[in-house]
């Protein structure tokens, strides 16, 4: 996700919403073009590339996760993570992999992945501040309570929101 702009990187609901919509539609093409080829791809390939995105960036980070006492884990699982869920890594594994052994369909594995978990679960690169799995930060939170009540909305109401976001600036 890029965010908003360059000057407000987050996202709205809206946003969002829109944001994994195009997601969803590269997921689309992939998964057509996969389901019109269906047999011509080499389903061991297939299923070692859509696999290896997790087996590498994944699941390591996540059971330190759950081992940890804290929830803090080292860097290096998030980096790895964000490494095997780039679609820049994606696209060199792909373009060396259509170099080296040739172009196929089994390929299709890497981005049908990649925007599945995009658009289906909403996953973007992990930033180091929040938790490996996914839970809402507090000032993450607390931002978005203030950026509703700034726009007049949420379950404060109008009136009390605005007085909120006053009180917090004074």
């Amino acid at each position: 996700m890029t965010g908003v702009d360059h000057c407000n990187r987050f996202e709205t609901p809206t946003t969002y919403r829109l944001a994994r919509l195009e997601w969803l539609a590269a997921l689309g093409v992939s998964a057509g073009l996969a389901a019109a080829h269906l047999g011509e791809i080499r389903w061991p390939v297939f299923v070692v590339l859509f696999v290896v995105i997790d087996l590498v960036g994944y699941l390591p980070g996540a059971v330190a996760f759950r081992r940890s006492a804290t929830g803090r884990i080292a860097r290096g699982y998030y980096v790895a993570y964000n490494v095997m869920h780039s679609l820049v890594t994606g696209g060199l594994l792909v373009g060396v992999w259509a170099l080296l052994v040739g172009p196929e369909w089994a390929l299709l594995a890497v981005p049908i992945h990649l925007f599945g978990d995009r658009a289906l679960f909403g996953n973007t690169p992990k930033p180091f501040g929040v938790p490996f799995e996914p839970s809402t930060h507090p000032a993450f939170a607390a931002f978005e309570g203030q950026y509703a009540a700034a726009r007049g909305v949420g379950a404060a109401g109008t009136v009390e929101a605005r007085e909120v976001v006053d009180a917090l600036h004074h």
